[in-house]
């Protein structure tokens, strides 16, 4: 199994998870303008929106780093560990995120982060 295919497919549709986990079970929820919905939501709610914006705003920069490494013939099994590290940073960063636990969820988010600099790193040092 290609885990890198795998891992950009996974942080690609984390995204569409959170938006999932932000709606289920409301019965008021209103299509027509999910945004102003969204927006107006509290506690879990809330918390799981921010994570599904953060989500979007994380993915270009990991999918940038896989392609840049891709390109350059970066060892695939270095790259398939950086790509499961950051999935699984990013999966707890969204379980931190609707858990309210702030601080913790700032520590994954950087290891997530530190995930995506090192495939830069791979990329141009190959």
């Amino acid at each position: 199994m290609n885990w890198t295919y795998l891992s950009l497919l996974i942080a690609g549709a984390l995204p569409i998870v959170c938006a999932g986990i932000a709606k289920a079970g409301f019965k008021d929820y209103d299509n027509r303008d999910g945004r102003a919905w969204l927006a107006r939501q509290t506690g879990f709610r809330a918390r799981a929106n921010a994570a599904q914006a953060n989500s979007f705003e994380a993915f270009p920069f990991f999918a940038t780093g896989v392609v840049l490494c891709l390109l350059a013939g970066v060892s695939q099994t270095r790259l398939d560990t950086l790509c499961i590290a950051f999935i699984v940073a990013r999966i707890a960063y969204i379980a931190c995120y609707l858990a309210d636990r702030a601080t913790l969820r700032s520590l994954v988010w950087i290891g997530g982060y530190l995930a995506v600099i090192a495939l830069y790193v791979l990329a141009l040092s190959a």
